[in-house]
C-alpha cells in the first residue's frame, strides 16, 4: 500500500534511485525507466552508490574538519545507509539537518525514521520553489543562517531544465547562506569528444530520462561550475566522484560507462 499522496502509476526521481541503491521503496514503473537506463549503461547502480560515498565523505570533511554541523540537503531522496545525519552525528552530536524532496513518499519514510532523532526533520518542498525552502518554519527552526551551513545539491540540479533557470535556483540557495558556508554539487556530465562514447551514451540516457521521468540533463563542466560562480572551489575541484577526495580504506563502486558522466565538487562561500 503506497502512503497517501503517491503515484504508483507514474516514475518517481527518488524511487528510482533507491531502486539503483537496492532499495525496496521502489514501484514497478520506478524499475522500468531504471532497467532501461541501465540497459544502455550497466552500472548504474555503482553510480548511485558512488554518489553515496561522495555525500558521506563531503559531510565527514565539513562536520569533522571544517566545524560546519547544519545541513540543508535538497533532494534527499529515500532514507538509506549513511544518511546525512548519520554521518554528522559522529563527529558532531549538535548537528542538525533539515531534508528537503517533492515526493511525498519521502516524506513518509523520512519522518518514520526521523521519528526519535530530533536533531534531523524532512519537508515536502520542490527546489524550483528555493524561496518557498528557505521560507519554511522547520528549516528555519532547525537551521540558524547566521552560521555557516553545508548545502547539498546532490543529483538535483541535473533534473531541472534549461528552462526551469537551474542556475538562478542555485544562486537564491547559496545567496541565503551565511559567509563560511559549503555548497556540495553532484551532477550528470556530457564530457563531449574528451570521451566521445561515454558522451554518446549519456545523450541516449538522457533521451530516456525525459521521455520517461521528464527530466534530466547532462551538462558540460563550464555549464555546472557556473552554479559556483563567486565561490571557492575546493580541490581536487570539478571531478568524477570517486576522484573527490577517496578515503584509503573505501572501496570504490567498480563503474566503467559512468565514470565520467557523474561528477562532483564542493566550494566555500567567502
Amino acid at each position: 500500500m503506497a502512503p497517501s499522496g503517491v503515484d504508483m502509476n507514474t516514475p518517481s526521481i527518488a524511487r528510482v534511485y533507491d531502486f539503483f541503491l537496492g532499495g525496496k521503496d521502489n514501484f514497478a514503473v520506478d524499475r522500468a525507466v531504471a532497467e532501461h537506463a541501465v540497459r544502455i549503461t550497466p552500472d548504474g547502480p555503482q553510480a548511485a552508490q558512488a554518489n553515496r560515498a561522495f555525500l558521506r565523505r563531503v559531510v565527514r570533511l565539513l562536520a569533522a574538519e571544517q566545524g560546519v554541523n547544519q545541513f540543508l540537503d535538497i533532494g534527499s531522496g529515500l532514507p538509506t545507509q549513511g544518511n546525512v545525519h548519520q554521518v554528522a552525528l559522529r563527529h558532531d552530536a549538535q548537528a542538525r539537518v533539515v531534508y528537503v524532496d517533492n515526493d511525498p513518499i519521502v516524506l513518509a519514510h523520512g519522518r518514520a525514521l526521523l521519528a526519535s532523532e530530533g536533531t534531523a526533520t524532512v519537508i515536502q518542498a520542490d527546489i524550483r520553489s528555493p524561496e518557498a525552502i528557505l521560507e519554511h518554519p522547520e528549516v528555519r527552526q532547525f537551521l540558524d543562517f547566521d552560521r555557516p551551513i553545508g548545502l547539498l545539491l546532490f543529483a538535483i540540479l541535473h533534473h531541472l531544465s534549461d528552462d526551469e533557470s537551474p542556475k538562478a535556483v542555485a544562486s537564491t540557495l547559496i545567496e541565503a547562506l551565511p559567509s563560511g558556508s559549503y555548497v556540495a554539487i553532484s551532477h550528470f556530465r556530457d564530457p563531449g569528444q574528451r570521451h566521445p562514447d561515454a558522451s554518446r551514451k549519456a545523450h541516449e540516457v538522457e533521451r530516456v530520462f525525459n521521455q520517461s521521468l521528464g527530466t534530466g540533463r547532462w551538462r558540460t563542466d563550464e555549464e555546472i561550475l557556473s552554479f559556483v560562480e563567486g565561490l571557492e572551489v575546493l580541490e581536487p575541484g570539478l571531478v568524477p566522484l570517486a576522484e573527490w577526495r577517496p578515503e584509503p580504506d573505501e572501496t570504490t563502486p567498480d563503474q566503467s560507462d559512468t565514470y565520467h558522466t557523474f561528477i562532483g565538487l564542493v566550494a566555500r562561500k567567502p
